[in-house]
């Protein structure tokens, strides 16, 4: 993806700089660790990078909201988001790394913890382990209605996360099925989020839509690495108009309801727009 890759600390802090600079909202951080295991244990491990790289943001640039990513597709060896028990994801055992992970980036000093790893009862889980930590303060922003979509591909390449056997179908949603993506938001709002995000973007503008109508909390959508992609190669090709495309989507998911979008064009779109 044009004009990103993967960022050591002292690369991070200078792009942070920069999105403070141009009024940003914040960032949103996925953690790459050097070792991967079956236990996913650097997602949770105090000396993590996430762990680091947000005490480091907190640090050299305060007032940027900083985001954590709670999955663990990352850090494990075989690229599933939890423990994985007689070849499929064991959502109970995968609920404690969640716990345990949200926990330590809560420690780290994340303004919001956003878990995305669709597993059944991890906004509860989560939420009883913070605030026994002392962290009820801290909000929960759920990837409430997240589907398991081809437009991640171009994200899994660059984070190294791609599932070395199966896919995650069995834990993130059919893009067929919209009327679930209600349900969830409700079950994970009952659970204790603070706010809700649908993933992909454009490819469900209608379940944005639907959510905004129900439900009176913070809506985000992410407009992922698979939408970014084909926009900016169809613009590399002279398909199409970059910056015109670019605003185009954007404001398709304003207009769809979302309150706020987490985007790979952010710095270009905020260079823009002034």
């Amino acid at each position: 993806m044009p004009g990103h890759a993967q960022l050591s600390i002292d690369q991070l802090l200078r792009e942070c700089e920069q999105c403070r600079s141009l009024g940003l909202g914040g960032v949103i951080l996925f953690g790459i660790p050097e070792r991967k295991d079956e236990m996913a244990s650097e997602a949770y491990a105090a000396e993590g990078i996430t762990q680091r790289a947000i005490r480091a943001i907190k640090r050299e640039v305060p007032g940027l909201l900083v985001i954590t990513d709670v999955c663990h597709c990352e850090y494990t060896s075989h690229g599933h988001c939890g423990f994985v028990k007689n070849g499929d994801v064991d959502n109970d055992t995968t609920l404690k790394w969640l716990a345990k992970t949200a926990v330590s980036h809560a420690r780290a000093g994340a303004d919001i913890l956003a878990p995305s790893d669709m597993m059944d009862g991890r906004v509860a889980a989560i939420r009883a382990a913070i605030d026994e930590a002392g962290f009820s303060n801290t909000p929960i922003l759920s990837y409430a209605a997240k589907y398991a979509s081809v437009f991640y591909s171009p994200f899994r390449e660059a984070a190294e996360s791609t599932p070395q056997f199966g896919d995650r179908r069995s834990y993130q949603m059919d893009p067929a099925n919209g009327r679930e993506a209600l349900r969830e938001i409700a079950l994970d709002l009952e659970e204790g989020a603070d706010m809700v995000m649908v993933k992909p973007a454009m490819p469900y503008l209608d379940v944005i839509r639907q959510a905004r109508d129900a439900f009176d909390v913070p809506l985000g959508a992410y407009q992922v690495s698979g939408e970014f992609s084909m926009i900016v190669a169809a613009a590399g090709n002279g398909w199409l108009d970059l910056e015109r495309a670019m605003v185009e989507s954007l404001t398709s998911i304003r207009r769809a309801g979302a309150d706020f979008t987490l985007t790979y064009f952010a710095k270009d779109a905020a260079q823009l727009l002034g």
